[in-house]
């Protein structure tokens, strides 16, 4: 099948960036939120897209190192004003829904973007099973977990899996396609062709792998510089300069962290801190040197204060 209603459950930093890119790339797309406070926190998410949409094309025009292949082949003339009036109606047709039955009917595809909180997602997939079209595939933009702790409660284990981005996908336009064991390979195949129909680069994951591929070299990068200022070895600050400097990286670490969320960050080192225990023993010898109480108690400070990163306007830094 060739999907062309897509619904994302969620409106945060990723979530609005996919409706937005689905919504450039043609496809009819609505975004779910749980309550009118969820839309009053991804309206300004969808806005700053228009403007920075806008703002890449301009670039575009003017600098062929600032291409972003989600907007525009490089191989191709740049039709600066095709691009913008794509832009802008991709902005005018984005829906916002609260009422979840009402957002998935007819879906062809649901991709679901929420926090990385196991049982909030488990609660999303027991209210969502109910609800969906027959022929409704779901994905889940995960950064961690895998599909097949899930599957069997989406009431379709076979039309299931994981589709995860980069942030700036207009730009870093990448897509991790990764089913489980009982994903229907047709289904795995019509993600990739998707992924490709939204201008991202898709990549397949043939194992399930916690971390898929980027973040299983992202994470624990990012454990580790939250280990060196837990523990009082340095400031967020030096060690972006160490990194940025050393590297030649645009961001360090902590602006990174500031990026995808402090939320996002603090969920992740809770669940390092919550399962070492299980885990093999090599894995345990390499994590465990790591600080976790530490780093959650830091980070669930600044949340608390509501430093939340750039979707905030200040996490680590000030935007």
């Amino acid at each position: 099948m060739s999907f062309k209603k897509i619904v994302i459950a969620g409106g945060g930093v990723l979530g609005s960036q996919i409706a937005f890119q689905a919504a450039y790339c043609g496809f009819d797309v609505t975004i779910w939120l749980r309550s009118q406070g969820s839309i009053g926190r991804t309206q300004p998410k969808i806005d700053k897209l228009l403007d920075t949409y806008r703002e890449a094309i301009e670039d575009m025009s003017n600098d062929a190192s600032a291409w972003c292949a989600g907007i525009a082949d490089s191989d191709k003339a740049l039709d600066a004003q095709a691009c913008l009036e794509r832009t802008q109606k991709a902005y005018d047709s984005l829906k916002l829904e609260l009422d979840l039955g009402k957002a998935v009917e007819d879906a062809d595809l649901v991709i679901e973007a929420m926090a990385e909180d196991a049982k909030a997602k488990i609660d999303f997939y027991q209210k969502l099973a109910p609800l969906l079209p027959a022929k409704t595939v779901i994905a889940s933009n995960s950064s961690t977990l895998l599909p097949s702790q899930f599957a069997k409660y989406t009431g379709r284990p076979n039309k299931y899996l994981a589709l995860h981005f980069a942030n700036s996908i207009w730009k870093n336009n990448t897509a991790e396609v990764m089913g489980h064991d009982g994903t229907d390979p047709a289904c795995f195949d019509e993600m990739m062709e998707f992924a490709q129909q939204i201008r991202m680069i898709a990549l397949p994951v043939r194992k399930e792998k916690n971390g898929y591929l980027l973040n299983s070299m992202l994470v624990p990068w990012l454990l580790s510089s939250l280990d060196l200022w837990a523990s009082g070895v340095s400031d967020p600050k030096s060690i972006d300069i160490a990194w940025e400097h050393g590297t030649g990286a645009p961001k360090g670490p902590f602006r990174v962290i500031d990026t995808v969320g402090l939320n996002t960050a603090y969920n992740i080192v809770l669940q390092f801190q919550s399962v070492p225990g299980l885990l093999n023993p090599l894995f345990k010898k390499m994590m465990l040197p790591y600080n976790y109480k530490a780093m959650a108690k830091l980070l669930k400070e600044m949340i608390d204060e509501g430093k939340l990163g750039m979707s905030s306007g200040e996490g680590f830094y000030t935007y």
